[in-house]
This record gives C-alpha cells, sequence and structure tokens, in this order.
C-alpha cells in the first residue's frame, strides 16, 4: 500500500475523562452497575455540591464546602451578593481542579427569598462554556 493512499479519519467515539458516582447511589437497569455522571455532568454536580455543603459538615474534611447557607440569613444587599460571587469562587478554585472558572453571577429575589447563582466555567480539555444555575433558599 503507498503512503499516499492512507486516509485518516476523525475519532467518533468520545472518550470519557471524568466520572462521579450519583449521590442516591441508582443501579443501572442493564449493566447491573451503579450508574455515574459523566465528563460535563459530573463537574456540574460537583460544583454543585460544594457550594450546598457547608464548612465542618463533612468528616475528616473541615474546611471543606461553600459556607453559603449562613450569607443567605444576612440582609441580601448588593455587597452580601458579592460576598457570595467571591465565596463561590474561592470554593472552586480550592476544591475543583477539573473547572477552570469564567464568571460567577449572583441575583437576588428579595419576594421570593431566593438567591440566583449563575456559574459559567471551562471544564480542562473541554472547549465549550458551560452554565450551571443553582437557587439558593432560606431554610430553617
Amino acid at each position: 500500500m503507498a503512503i499516499g493512499q492512507l486516509a485518516f479519519t476523525p475519532l467518533t467515539k468520545k472518550i470519557t475523562i471524568y466520572q462521579d458516582f450519583k449521590k442516591n447511589l441508582e443501579i443501572s437497569p442493564v449493566s447491573a452497575d451503579l450508574t455515574v455522571w459523566k465528563d460535563e455532568d459530573a463537574v456540574k454536580e460537583s460544583i454543585k455540591n460544594l457550594i450546598l455543603t457547608d464548612r465542618g459538615e463533612r468528616l475528616m474534611q473541615p474546611n471543606l464546602g461553600g459556607n453559603i447557607r449562613a450569607m443567605l440569613f444576612e440582609n441580601i444587599t448588593p455587597a452580601t451578593l458579592l460576598l457570595i460571587q467571591d465565596q463561590i469562587r474561592t470554593t472552586i478554585n480550592l476544591h475543583e481542579p477539573r473547572a477552570e472558572l469564567i464568571d460567577v453571577i449572583a441575583t437576588s429575589n428579595i419576594d421570593d427569598n431566593m438567591v440566583s447563582v449563575k456559574i459559567v466555567f471551562y471544564v480542562r480539555n473541554v472547549q465549550q462554556p458551560i452554565t450551571l444555575d443553582i437557587f439558593l433558599e432560606r431554610t430553617r
């Protein structure tokens, strides 16, 4: 076979880079294995878990978490929203190495007692930006 006749084709199968177990430890009916989040979904779920976890909540990892719930009971002012944004940025940069943060936007809806957080990030080795929307509500 001559060298000029070789044809190179792009890979059509996507290679899974990141995998995380689902929180409810659901079993797949097809393979009888635990179901997993893959790639972008795995990183999204990890960021969501980090933000919703308070510091000291996880055994043997007292510094893990965003500690955002404590700020939800403060008066929601522009300064509080900036603190929430900064805390989320710090948490993601410290504890999620798979994500490259682009932007964090926190907005409040005073009538519904909630804070909406929009996180835009890249997953390492993926070119498209990913958006994650989280709604934080005060609970007692």
